[in-house]
Protein backbone atom coordinates (compact mmCIF):
# COMPACT_ATOMS: atom_id res chain seq x y z
CA UNK A 1 0.00 0.00 0.00
CA UNK A 2 1.59 3.47 -0.74
CA UNK A 3 0.19 6.27 0.88
CA UNK A 4 0.44 9.49 -0.98
CA UNK A 5 1.29 13.06 0.89
CA UNK A 6 1.46 16.50 -0.26
CA UNK A 7 2.24 19.59 1.39
CA UNK A 8 -0.63 21.61 2.97
CA UNK A 9 -1.01 25.06 1.28
CA UNK A 10 2.59 27.20 2.20
CA UNK A 11 3.13 25.28 5.43
CA UNK A 12 5.63 22.54 6.48
CA UNK A 13 3.19 20.05 6.95
CA UNK A 14 3.60 16.59 4.71
CA UNK A 15 -0.84 15.56 4.87
CA UNK A 16 -1.58 12.37 3.74
CA UNK A 17 -4.26 12.24 0.49
CA UNK A 18 -6.92 10.39 2.79
CA UNK A 19 -7.76 12.05 6.40
CA UNK A 20 -9.62 10.77 9.23
CA UNK A 21 -13.02 12.99 9.95
CA UNK A 22 -13.45 12.14 13.70
CA UNK A 23 -17.03 13.34 13.57
CA UNK A 24 -17.41 9.70 12.94
CA UNK A 25 -16.83 8.22 15.97
CA UNK A 26 -19.33 7.07 18.12
CA UNK A 27 -19.17 7.85 21.96
CA UNK A 28 -18.48 4.73 23.99
CA UNK A 29 -17.64 2.94 21.36
CA UNK A 30 -14.02 2.72 22.43
CA UNK A 31 -13.01 -0.62 21.20
CA UNK A 32 -14.05 -0.01 17.75
CA UNK A 33 -12.33 3.53 18.41
CA UNK A 34 -9.35 2.56 19.12
CA UNK A 35 -9.18 0.12 16.22
CA UNK A 36 -10.18 2.82 13.54
CA UNK A 37 -7.11 5.24 14.74
CA UNK A 38 -4.39 2.00 15.19
CA UNK A 39 -5.34 0.67 11.79
CA UNK A 40 -5.51 4.56 10.02
CA UNK A 41 -2.15 5.38 11.36
CA UNK A 42 -1.38 1.62 9.69
CA UNK A 43 -2.27 2.72 6.40
CA UNK A 44 -0.23 5.88 6.82
CA UNK A 45 -3.02 8.32 7.51
CA UNK A 46 -1.89 11.58 9.46
CA UNK A 47 -4.54 14.11 9.45
CA UNK A 48 -7.23 14.06 11.93
CA UNK A 49 -9.74 16.39 11.88
CA UNK A 50 -12.17 17.32 14.65
CA UNK A 51 -14.19 20.40 16.63
CA UNK A 52 -15.01 22.25 19.67
CA UNK A 53 -18.85 21.82 17.96
CA UNK A 54 -18.95 18.07 17.64
CA UNK A 55 -20.52 16.45 20.91
CA UNK A 56 -20.18 19.82 22.41
CA UNK A 57 -16.28 19.03 23.11
CA UNK A 58 -16.78 15.09 23.81
CA UNK A 59 -14.99 14.58 20.34
CA UNK A 60 -12.34 16.04 21.29
CA UNK A 61 -11.64 14.16 24.46
CA UNK A 62 -12.24 11.36 22.67
CA UNK A 63 -9.34 12.24 20.42
CA UNK A 64 -7.36 13.33 23.09
CA UNK A 65 -7.60 9.86 24.66
CA UNK A 66 -6.89 7.91 21.74
CA UNK A 67 -4.00 9.89 20.44
CA UNK A 68 -2.26 9.84 24.06
CA UNK A 69 1.55 8.53 23.44
CA UNK A 70 0.81 8.77 19.94
CA UNK A 71 0.24 12.64 19.39
CA UNK A 72 3.74 13.34 17.74
CA UNK A 73 2.25 11.03 14.43
CA UNK A 74 -0.51 13.01 13.84
CA UNK A 75 -1.46 16.07 11.96
CA UNK A 76 -3.98 17.37 14.27
CA UNK A 77 -6.62 19.89 13.54
CA UNK A 78 -9.51 21.49 15.54
CA UNK A 79 -12.19 24.02 14.27
CA UNK A 80 -13.39 27.11 16.30
CA UNK A 81 -16.03 29.99 16.09
CA UNK A 82 -19.45 28.13 17.31
CA UNK A 83 -20.23 29.14 20.84
CA UNK A 84 -22.61 26.40 22.35
CA UNK A 85 -25.83 28.07 23.60
CA UNK A 86 -26.23 27.39 27.86
CA UNK A 87 -29.23 25.50 27.03
CA UNK A 88 -27.44 23.46 24.58
CA UNK A 89 -29.96 23.54 22.10
CA UNK A 90 -28.06 25.24 19.62
CA UNK A 91 -25.10 27.28 18.84
CA UNK A 92 -24.12 30.92 17.95
CA UNK A 93 -21.85 32.05 15.93
CA UNK A 94 -18.93 34.25 17.90
CA UNK A 95 -15.94 35.11 15.60
CA UNK A 96 -14.16 36.83 18.45
CA UNK A 97 -10.79 37.62 19.12
CA UNK A 98 -11.31 36.74 23.01
CA UNK A 99 -13.47 33.76 22.23
CA UNK A 100 -10.99 32.22 20.02
CA UNK A 101 -7.92 32.77 22.61
CA UNK A 102 -10.43 31.32 24.93
CA UNK A 103 -11.26 28.39 23.22
CA UNK A 104 -7.99 27.17 21.66
CA UNK A 105 -7.34 26.41 25.40
CA UNK A 106 -10.15 24.48 26.08
CA UNK A 107 -9.17 22.53 22.87
CA UNK A 108 -6.00 22.04 23.97
CA UNK A 109 -7.25 20.42 27.36
CA UNK A 110 -9.69 18.27 25.70
CA UNK A 111 -6.89 17.07 23.39
CA UNK A 112 -4.41 16.51 25.76
CA UNK A 113 -1.75 18.42 23.65
CA UNK A 114 -0.08 21.74 23.96
CA UNK A 115 -0.29 22.54 20.26
CA UNK A 116 -2.54 22.28 17.37
CA UNK A 117 -1.55 21.73 13.95
CA UNK A 118 -3.99 23.29 12.35
CA UNK A 119 -6.47 25.59 13.54
CA UNK A 120 -9.96 26.64 11.68
CA UNK A 121 -12.45 29.23 11.25
CA UNK A 122 -15.70 26.88 11.40
CA UNK A 123 -17.68 29.18 9.19
CA UNK A 124 -17.67 32.76 8.30
CA UNK A 125 -19.43 35.87 6.84
CA UNK A 126 -18.35 39.06 5.36
CA UNK A 127 -19.26 40.70 8.48
CA UNK A 128 -16.88 39.17 10.85
CA UNK A 129 -14.37 41.17 11.77
CA UNK A 130 -11.64 39.93 9.71
CA UNK A 131 -8.73 41.97 11.16
CA UNK A 132 -9.50 40.87 14.75
CA UNK A 133 -10.11 36.99 13.69
CA UNK A 134 -6.59 37.31 11.76
CA UNK A 135 -5.12 39.33 14.39
CA UNK A 136 -6.27 36.26 16.90
CA UNK A 137 -4.84 33.81 14.64
CA UNK A 138 -1.39 35.37 14.38
CA UNK A 139 -0.71 35.29 17.98
CA UNK A 140 -1.70 31.71 18.47
CA UNK A 141 0.81 30.95 16.22
CA UNK A 142 3.13 33.46 17.99
CA UNK A 143 2.67 31.74 20.82
CA UNK A 144 3.23 27.85 19.93
CA UNK A 145 -0.38 26.66 20.57
CA UNK A 146 -0.93 26.59 16.66
CA UNK A 147 1.27 25.62 14.20
CA UNK A 148 -0.76 27.03 11.10
CA UNK A 149 -4.12 28.39 10.26
CA UNK A 150 -7.08 28.00 7.79
CA UNK A 151 -10.69 28.01 7.31
CA UNK A 152 -13.25 25.79 6.73
CA UNK A 153 -15.68 27.63 4.15
CA UNK A 154 -18.05 27.09 1.38
CA UNK A 155 -18.44 30.93 0.84
CA UNK A 156 -16.72 32.32 -1.95
CA UNK A 157 -16.69 35.91 -0.86
CA UNK A 158 -15.32 34.61 2.55
CA UNK A 159 -12.54 31.83 1.80
CA UNK A 160 -10.90 34.28 -0.88
CA UNK A 161 -10.68 37.55 1.60
CA UNK A 162 -8.60 34.96 3.87
CA UNK A 163 -6.92 33.73 1.24
CA UNK A 164 -5.54 36.42 -0.29
CA UNK A 165 -5.54 38.94 2.94
CA UNK A 166 -3.97 36.34 5.46
CA UNK A 167 -2.01 33.62 5.71
CA UNK A 168 -4.14 30.89 5.90
CA UNK A 169 -3.09 27.06 4.06
CA UNK A 170 -6.36 25.54 3.90
CA UNK A 171 -9.83 25.97 3.34
CA UNK A 172 -11.98 22.59 4.23
CA UNK A 173 -14.80 22.03 1.75
CA UNK A 174 -17.44 20.52 0.48
CA UNK A 175 -16.32 19.12 -2.67
CA UNK A 176 -17.32 15.54 -4.58
CA UNK A 177 -18.32 14.27 -8.01
CA UNK A 178 -21.56 15.36 -7.36
CA UNK A 179 -20.49 18.96 -6.21
CA UNK A 180 -17.87 20.68 -8.53
CA UNK A 181 -18.42 24.17 -7.73
CA UNK A 182 -15.76 24.74 -5.76
CA UNK A 183 -13.16 23.98 -9.04
CA UNK A 184 -13.91 27.61 -9.88
CA UNK A 185 -11.81 28.74 -7.31
CA UNK A 186 -9.24 26.55 -7.47
CA UNK A 187 -6.77 28.72 -9.38
CA UNK A 188 -7.13 31.44 -6.90
CA UNK A 189 -6.76 29.21 -4.00
CA UNK A 190 -3.63 27.63 -5.46
CA UNK A 191 -2.48 31.27 -6.49
CA UNK A 192 -2.36 31.82 -2.37
CA UNK A 193 -0.65 28.92 -1.21
CA UNK A 194 -4.08 27.55 0.11
CA UNK A 195 -4.75 23.64 -0.18
CA UNK A 196 -8.11 22.50 0.03
CA UNK A 197 -8.94 19.80 2.14
CA UNK A 198 -12.26 17.93 0.36
CA UNK A 199 -15.09 16.96 2.51
CA UNK A 200 -18.33 15.13 1.55
CA UNK A 201 -16.53 13.46 -0.66
CA UNK A 202 -18.50 10.32 -1.10
CA UNK A 203 -21.99 12.68 -0.75
CA UNK A 204 -23.75 11.29 1.93
CA UNK A 205 -23.05 7.85 0.99
CA UNK A 206 -24.70 8.47 -2.48
CA UNK A 207 -21.36 7.40 -4.19
CA UNK A 208 -20.91 4.29 -2.27
CA UNK A 209 -24.07 2.46 -4.26
CA UNK A 210 -26.59 3.74 -1.31
CA UNK A 211 -29.99 3.95 -2.46
CA UNK A 212 -30.58 7.18 -5.07
CA UNK A 213 -32.38 10.11 -3.46
CA UNK A 214 -32.60 14.10 -4.07
CA UNK A 215 -29.01 15.71 -3.29
CA UNK A 216 -28.37 19.51 -4.32
CA UNK A 217 -30.28 20.38 -7.31
CA UNK A 218 -30.07 16.90 -9.00
CA UNK A 219 -33.08 14.98 -9.28
CA UNK A 220 -33.53 11.20 -8.21
CA UNK A 221 -33.39 10.09 -11.54
CA UNK A 222 -30.48 12.14 -12.10
CA UNK A 223 -28.32 10.43 -9.20
CA UNK A 224 -29.63 7.02 -10.14
CA UNK A 225 -28.25 7.44 -13.49
CA UNK A 226 -24.61 8.77 -11.83
CA UNK A 227 -24.24 5.88 -9.60
CA UNK A 228 -24.40 3.83 -12.74
CA UNK A 229 -22.30 5.40 -14.36
CA UNK A 230 -19.65 5.22 -11.44
CA UNK A 231 -20.55 1.77 -11.20
CA UNK A 232 -19.47 0.99 -14.34
CA UNK A 233 -16.37 2.99 -14.18
CA UNK A 234 -15.74 0.92 -10.95
CA UNK A 235 -16.24 -2.58 -12.93
CA UNK A 236 -13.80 -1.31 -15.94
CA UNK A 237 -10.72 -0.50 -13.46
CA UNK A 238 -11.07 -2.98 -11.33
CA UNK A 239 -11.18 -0.91 -8.55
CA UNK A 240 -14.35 0.08 -5.15
CA UNK A 241 -16.41 2.71 -5.86
CA UNK A 242 -15.07 4.65 -2.84
CA UNK A 243 -11.81 4.71 -4.70
CA UNK A 244 -13.21 7.13 -7.05
CA UNK A 245 -14.94 8.83 -4.82
CA UNK A 246 -11.75 9.79 -3.05
CA UNK A 247 -9.71 10.25 -5.78
CA UNK A 248 -11.74 13.05 -7.83
CA UNK A 249 -10.70 15.90 -5.68
CA UNK A 250 -7.71 14.60 -5.45
CA UNK A 251 -6.66 15.06 -8.75
CA UNK A 252 -7.24 18.78 -8.83
CA UNK A 253 -4.45 21.06 -7.57
CA UNK A 254 -4.82 22.20 -4.79
CA UNK A 255 -6.53 19.48 -2.93
CA UNK A 256 -4.54 17.83 -0.46
CA UNK A 257 -6.55 15.44 0.73
CA UNK A 258 -10.06 13.70 1.02
CA UNK A 259 -11.05 13.69 4.27
CA UNK A 260 -13.32 10.68 4.98
CA UNK A 261 -15.59 9.93 8.32
CA UNK A 262 -15.39 6.49 9.55
CA UNK A 263 -17.60 4.65 11.80
CA UNK A 264 -16.53 1.39 11.67
CA UNK A 265 -13.80 -1.70 11.72
CA UNK A 266 -16.01 -2.63 8.39
CA UNK A 267 -15.09 1.02 7.13
CA UNK A 268 -11.81 1.08 7.90
CA UNK A 269 -10.68 -2.05 7.12
CA UNK A 270 -11.85 -1.34 3.46
CA UNK A 271 -9.53 1.37 2.94
CA UNK A 272 -6.98 -1.48 2.77
CA UNK A 273 -7.57 -1.89 -0.99
CA UNK A 274 -8.71 1.64 -1.59
CA UNK A 275 -5.02 3.40 -1.31
CA UNK A 276 -3.79 1.13 -4.32
CA UNK A 277 -6.93 1.45 -6.00
CA UNK A 278 -6.38 4.64 -6.28
CA UNK A 279 -3.35 4.84 -7.68
CA UNK A 280 -4.52 3.30 -10.89
CA UNK A 281 -7.21 5.96 -11.29
CA UNK A 282 -6.60 9.35 -13.84
CA UNK A 283 -9.36 11.87 -14.54
CA UNK A 284 -9.70 10.37 -18.06
CA UNK A 285 -11.36 8.30 -16.56
CA UNK A 286 -14.10 10.24 -15.31
CA UNK A 287 -14.55 12.54 -18.38
CA UNK A 288 -17.47 10.82 -19.84
CA UNK A 289 -19.04 10.54 -17.09
CA UNK A 290 -18.64 14.60 -15.88
CA UNK A 291 -19.46 15.42 -19.81
CA UNK A 292 -23.07 13.94 -19.26
CA UNK A 293 -23.73 15.11 -15.63
CA UNK A 294 -26.07 18.06 -15.27
CA UNK A 295 -24.63 21.44 -13.44
CA UNK A 296 -24.82 21.99 -9.57
CA UNK A 297 -27.33 25.14 -9.21
CA UNK A 298 -26.74 27.24 -5.72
Amino acid sequence: MRMQYSTLGKSELKISEIGLGAMSLVQGHDGTNSYIIKHAQELGINYLDTSDLYDKGKNEELIGRLLEGDRDKWILASKVGNKWKEDGSGWDWAPSKSYILKSVDESLSRLRTDYLDLYQLHGGTIEDPFDEIVEAFELLVQQGKIRYYGISSIRPKVFLNYAKNSQIVSDMMQYSIFDRRPEAYFQELADCGVSVLARGTVAQGLLLKKAAQKYLSYSVHEVLEIQRAISEIANSLGVNNLALALKYPLLHHPVACSVLGIRTREQINSLDLVVDEMNKIKLQDYQELLANMPEVSY
